[in-house]
Order: structure tokens, then sequence, then C-alpha cells
């Protein structure tokens, strides 16, 4: 094995690395390559948009392997979907191994982490049932089916190697796998846990310490940064892909939720371990909570109301009486310490999310608050009651503290800079302006601020030789009564032009289901609407016939990789600004406003220009391909904020002519 310090260049192990994979060398890919192997000696942040088609995932896997058995370290890498993590785990990274073994005098090893709630819990699945009533609502046949699934999920335990929930096919709902998992909080800990030996969870985590490369994902990544228990290996790196996902994943980790089936959970599992009478004062709390909750208006509260303050502070004070009552941690058996676990970890929750509440409305200026909180009417399981949460106004700060502070950052994406520049991500993300923009608006810069910089290495496709971007500048603007018959009329001609071939990004539901059932009937060719299957079969019928389009709606503006030509036309309905009434949006736009920033234009149109870019995105996928990207809202080509979208998305030929369009599409339908 060669000494570390005489590791070949990683233009070295680039070639050999594209070579094992059967590509070819590209620009862009060489340009990151370099970008990154310069920010890991440097220490210097970075951030990298590199278009589809650059190589991306080995233009930072190759710097990384390079750097980590330089500096016998690992290197985490950040992915915000599971199919990326499957992609680097299941193919890239073992070509890559295979391929600079002989450079290197050994394989690149690499894991992959989830969360703990990720893997099978073998003391919880042959411990005593846990079946929350409340899960099931006492259906008798919802509890029989959720026992079949549990007895499957023991046949499963007998022959899975990993205990990975992804591993389980066909899966099973959140509710079954309650039943067969726990939490960090929930954990006895494998020093007294009677199974702590054989845990999947640890031996994931064991497996990870030793890995050159660590994969998990953006949620996890945020629970090792934000809540002070380090759940990934020791590292000096990391690697964020898709990070333009990154701002909300990270917030959504750091929401709290309190609803009253959560107080009356905590109190039933209390009911054993303390005085009766103190488990009840808090599920008497949770029941003045469960009235009160449902007396409020639905949306964000600027102020405590008064009866809120009442019962949030009964909550408070009945879960400090209950933890009193619960003691220390004592000499049990497993069992027992099992269900102490699970009580303290259901009534911490409680009580922190509580307090955390009424902390928030001790600020009295809403501007200087860390937190919005807001009654929503969904769980994170959709069920219809009300759910009391809290989220902070801002991520960056937490971010530039507890991410960029401790460790070198790469971050990259097909979607990175909006309006020309990376400075609107760059701001969510805690960092300062570019130099450019510093020199502008603040000619002292934060010498503590942490030092960064971007670069687009390009994309290996001729966007203006291959793409159309064509805005319906004579339609309406878009109005709140669904889709006039004008863009109906438009959508129709341009299914027509193409011979079907169109993907149709829609910014609601029910858009898409309203064009469906008008041009169902209308068109010659088939149509599928998003909710007619999986959307995972969906795409896959809408890419093995060429004459078939699908319409739907979010998880298609960036979840769709169909290159060649059963994909020549993307039809966008209108700019996808988040809803007016969403309460973080609103809240950030407003904190915005009283700093004296542009509130739309930092949060709202920014979130706009991202969804565009990712939905535009998915014209090109392959080298070959050709086609159109239809923007029916006006406004992109007439509103004060319209040269800021536009310049967030690919360098596509624009027009506003529907003949060229319409005949550019006949053509490709020819070829």
């Amino acid at each position: 094995m060669p000494a570390k310090t005489d590791l070949p260049g990683v233009a070295e192990l680039l070639e050999a690395a594209v070579t094992a994979v059967g590509g070819t060398r590209r620009e862009g890919q060489d340009a990151m390559v370099q970008a990154v192997r310069a920010a890991l000696s440097s220490g210097e942040h970075l951030a990298v948009q590199a278009g589809t088609g650059t190589g991306k995932s080995l233009a930072y896997l190759v710097p990384a392997i390079h750097h980590a058995i330089a500096k016998d370290t690992s290197v985490v890498v950040s992915t915000a979907t599971i199919a990326l993590q499957r992609q680097l785990v299941d193919r890239d990274l073992p070509k890559l191994a295979k391929a600079l073994r002989p450079l290197l005098g050994r394989a690149p090893t690499f894991a992959i982490l989830k969360g703990r709630r990720n893997y099978l819990c073998l003391h919880k699945l042959h411990g005593p049932d846990d079946v929350d009533p409340a899960d099931e609502l006492f259906d008798p046949f919802a509890i029989s089916a959720m026992g079949r699934a549990v007895k499957r999920l023991h046949d499963w335990a007998d022959t899975t190697e990993k205990g990975d929930r992804d591993e389980l096919v066909p899966g099973v709902t959140d509710a079954v796998w309650r039943q067969v998992s726990v939490t960090a909080r929930e954990c006895l800990g494998a020093a007294k846990c009677p199974v702590g030996d054989d845990c999947f969870a640890e031996k994931a985590r064991a497996e990870a310490g030793k890995a050159d490369i660590v994969v998990t994902n953006h949620a996890l990544l945020a629970i090792d940064a934000l809540e002070g228990r380090p759940v990934l290996p020791e590292h000096d790196v990391v690697v964020v892909d898709e990070a333009h996902e990154l701002v909300d994943r990270v917030t959504g980790v750091a929401t709290a939720e309190l609803t009253s089936g959560m107080v009356a959970t905590a109190a039933r599992r209390l009911g054993k371990l303390v005085d009766q009478s103190v488990a009840d004062r808090l599920a008497e709390a949770g029941e003045g909570l469960a009235m009160v909750l449902e007396d409020q208006p639905v949306g964000r509260w600027d102020t405590l109301p008064p009866s809120a303050g009442a019962v949030l502070s009964a909550v408070r004070d009945a879960a400090a009486s209950c933890r009193t009552s619960l003691g220390s941690e004592r000499r049990e058996d497993p069992e027992a310490a099992a269900g102490r676990k699970l009580a303290q970890a259901a009534l911490e929750e409680v009580a922190t999310t509580a307090v955390r509440v009424l902390d928030t409305f001790a600020e009295a200026d809403p501007a200087k608050r860390r937190d919005v909180v807001w009654l929503g009417e969904q769980g994170p399981d959709g069920s219809r009651h009300r759910v009391l949460r809290a989220a902070p106004l801002w991520v960056g700060g937490l971010l530039r503290e507890r991410l960029f502070g401790r460790s070198t950052v790469v971050l990259t994406s097909a979607t990175l800079a909006l309006g020309g520049n990376f400075d609107a991500l760059a701001r969510q993300w805690g960092l300062p302006p570019s130099a450019v923009a510093d020199a502008q608006t603040d000619p002292v810069p934060d010498p503590d601020a942490p030092k960064w910089s971007g670069m687009d290495v390009g994309s290996p496709f001729a966007h203006a030789r291959s793409g159309i971007l064509y805005v319906a500048k004579r339609l309406p603007p878009p109005g709140r009564d669904g889709l006039p018959p004008s863009y109906l009329d438009e959508i129709a001609g341009l299914v027509e032009a193409a011979g079907g071939r169109t993907l149709g990004l829609f910014s609601s539901m029910r858009a898409a289901k309203q064009a469906t059932e008008a041009l169902r009937g209308k068109l010659d060719t088939p149509l599928l609407c998003q909710g007619d299957d999986s959307t995972m079969q969906l795409v896959k019928r809408f890419a093995e016939d060429e004459a078939t389009s699908l319409f739907g709606t979010l998880s298609l503006w960036q979840g769709v990789d169909v290159p060649g030509p059963s994909l020549s036309c993307v039809i966008i309905d209108r700019i996808p600004f988040p809803r007016p009434d969403d309460p973080l949006v609103a809240a950030r736009q407003r904190a915005t406003d009283a700093r004296g920033g542009n509130g739309f234009l930092q949060v709202s149109a920014t979130h706009a220009a991202l969804l565009l870019a990712q939905g535009a995105g998915r014209l090109l996928r392959g080298m070959d391909d050709r086609g159109v990207v239809a923007i029916l809202d006006s406004r992109i080509a007439t509103a004060r904020y319209g040269g800021f979208l536009r310049a967030s998305l690919p360098p596509f030929w624009q027009t506003d002519d529907r003949e060229k369009v319409h005949a550019a599409l006949r053509r490709l339908r020819g070829a």
C-alpha cells in the first residue's frame, strides 16, 4: 500500500473512475473535481451548480475518497432522496471501490447510515405489544391487520441481515413500523439492552464508523448537527448533494409538534410508573389542550391566546410533576427499563414543546422571535386532527454555527444559482453574500463569516440548441378559480402538437385533475394523472409509451427522470409560489421586510425559482433529448420579478410565438 503522501492525484483517480462506470470525461466534471479537491485542502466551503449529465456524483466522490484515505478519516455524503442514496451505495460506490483499488492500494470502504427509527429493534419486536389505541381508533379490523403485519415482521426478522426498513418489500405502514422500532430517545442503549450485541442500528453505526464514505440523509445530518447527540462518525468534511433541499429538511427536523393525543400517550405510558393521580393530572391537561385547540382557528399565532397559554402551562407543570415522580434511572429488568424509556421519551417531547411555545411568546416583538407557532389541521400521518407546531423562523444561524462551523462543506445540485448567482441560497444557509453583493450592501464585511465560493460548472447539454422556453404571454394571469378555458386550449394544443409525450407540472392537484378531466376525452393520445396509480408506476408507463402524457403536481417537479422521446414537452401551468397562507413563509417574509429586505423576492420568489428550475430540468435528461418547456403564466414575462425567475432557468432559446413552438414539436414528433 503506498504511503498516504504518495497517493495518486484526483485527476488520475477520476480517469479510472470514469472508465469503470463506462462514461466519458466532461469539462464540467473535471472543473468540479479540482474545485472540490481545492476546497478540501483549504477548508473553504464550496457551492457547485452542476447540470444534469455533468457526472457530479463522481466529481465529489473521487476527491472525497482521496481526502478520507489521505487523512484517515470519514467523509459524510448527505442526500435528500432515498433514490440517490441507493444509486450511490448500490451502483456508484461499488464500481468506484473496484476501479480505485489498484491505484490506492486498498478498496475504499463505504456505508449507509439512517436514523435509528429506520432499523428493526429486536428488543421491542420480542417485547410486549404496545399498540396505541389512538393509532387504530379501536377498529378491530385495523388492529387485526396490524397483528398480521407485525407477524410478517417477525418472520422477516429471522432472515434480514441489516434490519433496514427500506429492504422490506412490500413495506408496512408507519403505525405498524412503530411497533417494532424505537427513536433514539426511546432506545435503552446497547450496554443496557439484552439484545444490544445484535442491534441492527448499532451494527450500522459501527460499520459507518470504519468507512471512508458514509452516505446519509439531510434529516440525520440535521439531527447530528442540531440536537447535540452525535449520530454520525467523526468527520471533517460533509458533501451535501441535492443541496437545494437542505433548508427545508433541516427546518422539518427542527419543527416541534404537540397534540392532545401525544399528551394522552405520555400519560398512558406513565400510568404504571408514577402515582396514578400524577399521571391523571397530565391526562386532564391533555383533555384541556384538545378542547382549546378545537376552539382556535387554524393558522399562525402572532399572540398567544389566553386559553392556550393556560392549558400549555398546565401541560408543562403536569409534565414537570411526572418527571419528578418518575425519578432518575434505576436498576431494573430490561422490560421495566424499556417501559420507563418509552414513557420518558413521550414525556420529554410533550414537555419541551409546551415550554418552547410558551417561551416563544415571552418575546413581544414577532420579528425578534426565534420560532414561528401555528395551528394546523393535519398530522404527519395524514390524520385530521389539530396539531400545534413550532418551527424556527430561520435555520441559517444553526447551519452556520453547527454545520459550517464544524466541517468543510461542499454543497452541490443542478439548481443552486438563482437569479444568476448563489446569494439567494447562501443567505438561507447562513453564509454571507458573495464578494460582489457584499460590496454593494455592506462595505464592512463580517470578519468571522465563513469563507465560501460558488461556481457553475455548466452542463454538457447545449440548451439553446436543444430546448425552447415558450412563455404564453397572450394568456391572462392565472386566477383563483381553476384553469380558465384559454389555459386548457393552450395545453391541448401543445399535447396534440407533441403527439402526447408531455409532462404537465401543475401548482395544485386540483389543477392537474381539472386538466385531466377536461382533456381526456378531447385528446387522441393517452393521458395519465397523478393519483391514478403509484407515482413510480405512472412514471414507468409514461416512459414506456411515447404517445402517453402524464399530469401531476409537486413530486413530479423533482422526481421524474425520463430521457428519450417519451418526454418532449414540459408544461408548467403557473409560477409555483408558496401558498400565501403558509404560516412559516408569511412569517419569514414579514421578518425580512422588517430588516429592510424584500421579503417577497427573498422568500416566495426564491422558492418559486427553485421549483421552476427543477421542473424545467425534467426536459433534457439525455444528450440527444430535444423539446419545449412551456410556461403558461404570463407574469414570468410581465412582472418585475420575472427577470429573476427567468435567470434561474436553463438557458433555452426563448419565444412567445405559439405557432413556432407547435411547428417545432411536430418536427420532433416526425423525427
